[in-house]
């Protein structure tokens, strides 16, 4: 059993208040026991040097980060530099590409995967949802070549894989190759705009969801259909969701439509989400309406951000840094006071804070698991503003470190 303590570590402890408004963040210095992957005592007075002992300097500790949303399988991540090309028919210009695409980046694919992975680590996640391609084109090479990454990891990270039929799930003529991928690594059952692409709504959410039920599986749907398309989607994968008996285990992602609502229809779009426990997975897109975080999450709709691509044939943008995207969510919604701040990083975290809204401390405690970051700042509400470093990384107590050569880092 390893057992080490780190600290002077810098927790939140409450909020301070002027005129009875919260003006602040009060922190104190702790040093806390790790005892194999456990926090086991969290305590101001120093340590005896008995046990080993690293020092955190005074920097924040906050909960590691979790992507909700990327393709590690088809990147130019690592690679030369290449922006896309002109879309003349929507999204079936990128479908096109991945015909001559993939094949060529296949040899590369597992390589380019881990590196997206280091950079998810650097920048402090132990969580990656990604989407793979299964399609008639690249078959399930793609997902060997991620579950192959992935594996490698596994000692510092979870992860869910997506069985994503780009090409359509029924426009592809894809079912087949979507059920064998849940016999060869996949974790969900994917997705994508079953009105526009599969031109079918109904006939593909159901075997999107006999899939699922099949393999006692969660889906997770890409909708991108805007307006009333898009919310009549919703509707319908909710009322699948309940047939299948999958309340809670439903992701919709980017639900464009979303932000295409507004009140008594938004409201009642989220009471539908909500009574399955389906949540929602976001960019933060600033090229159109964005779905209302803020107003999804007071309506009990959760909400995680993910970065969908980084760097690729649909987009040259991405960083992999979600304390980045936090802000952007916070500037975008106009979160600029120290309460909305520090709750802002809830979406990137799976819906954990150090307080919660009473300015009580309810992370870290005494039993939790130690994955967890350091970060260069004097609180949540600062980190999420001035986009604070990473400085470093723990999963079940393990620091985190770069399995990449010398080499690959150059390389990177």
């Amino acid at each position: 059993m390893t057992t080490f303590w780190l600290t002077n570590v810098r927790l939140e402890k409450g909020f301070t208040y002027e005129n009875d408004r919260i003006s602040g963040t009060e922190t104190e210095h702790c040093h806390l026991k790790i005892e194999d992957g456990t926090i086991t005592e969290i305590t101001n007075i120093k340590p005896e040097i008995d046990v080993m002992q690293k020092d955190a300097n005074g920097m924040l500790l906050l909960p590691s980060l979790r992507d909700m949303h990327i393709h590690i399988d088809k990147t130019y991540y690592g690679g030369p530099w290449k922006a896309c090309t002109p879309i003349t028919n929507g999204i079936f210009t990128r479908l096109e590409e991945e015909k001559e695409l993939l094949p060529k980046l296949l040899p590369t694919a597992q390589e380019r995967a881990e590196k997206m992975i280091e950079l998810f680590l650097k920048n402090g996640h132990t969580h990656i949802r990604t989407h793979c391609n299964v399609d008639p084109v690249i078959g399930l090479k793609n997902l060997e070549a991620t579950v192959n990454a992935l594996k490698k990891y596994e000692d510092v990270l979870t992860y869910d894989i997506v069985a994503f039929p780009q090409h359509g799930l029924l426009k592809s003529d894809s079912v087949q190759l979507i059920r064998d991928a849940m016999k060869n690594g996949a974790t969900l059952v994917g997705g994508v705009d079953p009105a526009t692409v599969d031109r079918n709504i109904e006939k593909s959410l159901y075997t999107i969801f006999d899939i699922a039920v099949e393999n006692n599986k969660g889906v997770d749907i890409h909708l991108h259909d805007p307006n009333t398309l898009g919310a009549f989607t919703f509707e319908r994968m909710a009322h699948y969701t309940k047939e299948a008996g999958l309340k809670g285990r439903s992701t919709v992602s980017h639900g464009i439509a979303l932000g295409d609502l507004n009140g008594e229809a938004l409201t009642e779009m989220a009471a539908i989400l909500k009574d399955q426990e389906m949540d929602v997975t976001t960019t933060v897109p600033i090229n159109r309406a964005t779905i209302p975080i803020p107003t999804l999450d007071k309506l009990g709709v959760p909400v995680s951000v993910g970065h969908d691509s980084i760097t690729d044939h649909w987009s040259p943008f991405g960083t992999g840094n979600t304390i980045q995207k936090l802000g952007t969510l916070a500037e975008r919604f106009r979160l600029s006071d120290e309460y909305s701040l520090s709750t802002v990083l809830k979406y990137g975290t799976g819906g954990v804070t150090p307080l919660n809204e009473k300015g009580e401390r309810v992370w870290p405690k005494v039993g939790d698991e130690a994955t967890m970051m350091l970060v260069n700042a004097s609180c949540s509400a600062e980190a999420v503003a001035r986009r604070a470093t990473v400085e470093a990384l723990f999963f079940k107590g393990k620091k985190v470190e770069s399995k990449l050569t010398e080499v690959d880092s150059v390389r990177v």
